[in-house]
């Protein structure tokens, strides 16, 4: 729906809200607008803060008074350029054969006001009207808006509780530009239901609300625009005006200089490779900008995941994407990193230590101030602030930035609940998953010299564990995929908790949500891209027998070949994209390709010593007109009528912050020659072979089974306790209080040096100072050297 013509009676909340932009935009300097653009018009706007969008579109109808009228953003004919190479000002040429309608769009950069520059040529008989659809504080519902004189000066303007804005019009000499105007309720008595009843403006009602409301305002050929943002009618008022009271070329080229400064900084701190194609390099330049835009300046560092509401055009919801996930942004802030922009990176990780929950992590997203949204545990997400700060302190680059603190509590939370997660990174389902674990490990290797000596003990030999245990917990072998394509075994998408103790459980039913009805597939049966992760933090090598044999499976059920380039689904079954028929997304669908993935195996092909320009040519032709890289692309065959075409962004969320920054990285990465997230310390304790498994760490919450024959053995619970254990059924019975730990855990050294295979050791816990037994007892198996690590060793040999 147009601004003013979703159907409905007065008072109800609109029915659309943008889902793909092809251009988002802000201002360098102190001003907190951010804009997006779609269907060559001003779509949403976001003030004060970037997760609650205040207009649902700013648009332009051009009409002659006698019937004839055009709502631009209908004629699908429309070229956008920006004023510089990743420079947010946009310039929108609106083609038809009676009209040229030319727009400029920039922020003002000291003030909170939006300015449009609006130029028609062809026709003379024709005019250009402004439609303007508040959706204040996130909502259409009670708006009011009105036609209002301000100190000599006419504006059109709308409140909701305390937000308010101002839509103010001024000629090339700055003299009021506005004509006839009016307001009325969306559906009923607004502009766009003038023209359509009446071929004309035929109504100038002085005001509407409460409730959904629209307002229009007659322009001459030539005039500026101001949309102008406060807390109160008044406010927004003087901002717009002050704003135009300054020639519209002088702030247009105030931006370009800020933002080609910027660029010009960031630039000397990065070199790209040579030879990288022209659009490769645009891309760059565009992805860079979309980052630098989605971050906040109410709440410097914080980052929404995106601009945009999936599949927005069906339904009303405020929160969509814009909310912040701690693993985006780090993955962005990762990307701001890698292109020389360190002090934005340095604001993430003090935004991050300012969010981050008393225990060690982070919620599963949350508000730009950081009040909770959804409450869940990614694991992964509290991984990826640790990896960051190591990224920074890599490049010597912390800035006083005291960093130990927060790792250690991050560190304590990842063994004190690991290796599992609540949830994997899709927030699916709870497990073990190797992306997850991938960023553990990898956090716990990198923090680790920020901790004490023995808690920097514990946290390498936890490290080393689950590194040299990932394969037996999230891998099989022998499954009817595996033997119908001669392959050795493979990584599961998520391997069930109790994996940890029986291998059986990869044969029982793990969840597919976003499904009408679950498919009931086993663990075993299920398979991702998470793995890839592993590769490229350099725990494992790109020909290892598991994640060569992993890559052929995943290109066989996850792979699409689209008219743009390969592009890869999250894992087989995958219900989160429209329906097949192209209808959205409503809880149940079918995934859909995302482009972000083909930037993941772009960094694959690297570390496997290939050329990833494919895949960095395939996501550049997979972007929107205006350069904006979607979540997802449409994947089957075209569906015109909902304008689906192979290749093209669906109506997922557009732009996806973080598939901009997986583009930013691969660009990076590519000249680098390895993946440039790579952990130094990783790769250093690694180099991407398992280790040997030298240290069992058996936790209450993680139980082993299993300890290799030479192997020591720690045991460890989350409070002070005392263990007892014994051999063989309960034979030489010893008892020993915990020593604590900084990390949270509590722990008994038991002596396993002179057991040998065969052998078993019977253990359990007293809580203290309760005197509470753990109500039952834990075994573990002895095994031959041999034996251990069963399913890598297996898989070797079958290669």
């Amino acid at each position: 729906m147009s601004g003013a013509d979703a159907p409905g009676a007065p008072g109800l909340p609109p029915t659309w809200c943008s889902s793909a932009k092809e251009m988002v935009g802000c201002s360098l300097g102190p001003s907190r607008l951010w804009f997006t653009i779609g269907g060559g018009i001003l779509n949403e706007v976001y003030y004060p803060r970037i997760d609650i969008p205040q207009i649902r579109d700013l648009g332009i109808v051009v009409a002659d008074g006698r019937g004839f009228w055009v709502e631009v953003k209908r004629m699908y004919r429309h070229a956008l350029t920006l004023a510089g190479p990743g420079v947010p000002a946009v310039q929108i040429v609106h083609e038809h054969e009676r009209f040229e309608l030319t727009l400029r769009i920039t922020p003002s950069r000291e003030r909170d006001v939006l300015l449009m520059e609006v130029e028609l040529s062809g026709d003379e008989s024709l005019r250009p009207y402004a439609l303007l659809a508040p959706h204040l504080g996130g909502t259409g519902n009670n708006n009011c808006a009105a036609i209002a004189g301000h100190r000599g000066h006419r504006v059109l303007w709308a409140e909701q509780g305390p937000f308010a804005l101002a839509l103010a019009a001024v000629t090339p000499d700055q003299q009021d530009a506005w004509g006839r105007a009016s307001c009325g309720f969306v559906g009923a008595s607004d502009g766009w239901q003038d023209f359509s009843r009446n071929g004309a403006m035929t109504w100038e009602h002085a005001s509407a609300g409460p409730g959904n409301i629209a307002l229009t305002g007659e322009l001459p050929r030539k005039a500026v625009l101001a949309l102008g943002f406060g807390s109160s009618t008044e406010s927004a008022a003087t901002l717009a005006l002050s704003a135009l009271f300054e020639p519209f070329e002088a702030t247009w080229q105030r931006q370009i200089t800020d933002w080609n400064g910027w660029h010009r900084e960031c630039g000397v701190r990065v070199q790209l490779s040579d030879g990288l194609p022209t659009e490769c390099v645009s891309q760059f330049k565009l992805s860079t900008m979309a980052l630098r835009t989605h971050l906040d300046k109410t709440y410097p560092g914080a980052m929404v995941a995106s601009l945009s509401v999936p599949w927005g055009n069906t339904k009303e919801e405020r929160e969509g994407y814009h909310l912040v996930w701690p693993r985006d942004l780090c993955e962005c802030a990762g990307a701001l990193l890698a292109v020389g922009a360190t002090p934005e990176a340095l604001d993430t990780l003090r935004y991050l230590r300012a969010t981050q929950l008393a225990d060690g992590h982070w919620n599963q997203n949350q508000w730009l101030g950081g009040k909770p949204y959804w409450t869940g545990v990614q694991l992964d997400e509290t991984a990826f602030p640790v990896l960051l700060a190591a990224q920074l302190e890599e490049r010597a680059a912390l800035d006083g930035i005291e960093v130990a603190d927060m790792i250690r509590r991050a560190l304590s939370f990842i063994v004190c609940n690991g290796p599992a997660s609540d949830q994997d990174r899709w927030e699916e389902d709870a497990g073990i998953n190797t992306f997850t674990l991938a960023a553990c490990i990898a956090a716990l290797v990198c923090g680790a010299p920020h901790l004490d000596p023995e808690a920097r003990e514990l946290a390498l030999a936890v490290a080393d564990y689950w590194n040299a245990s990932l394969e037996d917990w999230t891998a099989v072998l022998d499954t009817p995929f595996a033997g119908s394509q001669g392959l050795p075994g493979y990584y599961v998408r998520v391997a069930p908790t109790e994996a940890l103790r029986d291998r059986g459980a990869l044969q029982r039913v793990l969840p597919v949500k976003n499904q009408s009805l679950d498919p009931e597939l086993p663990a075993s049966a299920q398979v991702g891209v998470d793995f890839l992760q592993l590769v490229r933090f350099g725990l494992r090598r790109p020909d290892d027998p598991l994640i060569a044999a992993t890559v052929r499976l995943a290109d066989m059920l996850l792979k699409v070949d689209t008219p743009t380039g390969p592009s890869w689904h999250r894992y087989n079954d995958d219900g989160y994209g429209e329906h097949d028929d192209g209808s959205a997304f409503d809880g149940t669908g079918r995934g859909r390709a995302w482009p972000l993935l083909t930037g993941e195996r772009g960094h694959y092909e690297l570390a496997a010593g290939r050329d990833p320009l494919p895949m960095l040519l395939a996501m550049v032709r997979m972007a929107s007109p205006g350069g904006m890289l979607p979540e997802q692309i449409w994947d089957a065959a075209p569906v015109p009528s909902r304008g689906l075409e192979p290749g093209r962004p669906t109506g997922s969320a557009m732009p996806l912050a973080w598939t901009h920054a997986e583009y930013v990285k691969l660009v990076v990465s590519r000249s680098l020659g390895r993946p440039l997230d790579r952990p130094q310390r990783v790769w250093q304790r690694y180099a991407g072979r398992r280790p040997r498994l030298e240290r069992v760490v058996w936790c209450a919450h993680a139980p082993a089974s299993e300890l290799p024959e030479g192997a020591a053995l720690t045991v460890a619970v989350s409070s002070p306790a005392t263990f007892r254990w014994g051999f063989d059924g309960w034979k030489d019975i010893c008892e020993r209080r915990t020593t604590a730990t900084t990390l949270g855990l509590h722990t008994v050294e038991i002596d396993t040096a002179r057991l040998k295979g065969g052998r078993s050791i019977d253990l359990t816990y007293r809580l203290e100072p309760s005197g509470e037994w753990a109500g039952r007892d834990f075994r573990i198996s002895v095994v031959p050297a041999g034996e251990a690590a069963k399913t890598a060793l297996a898989a070797e040999g079958q290669a």
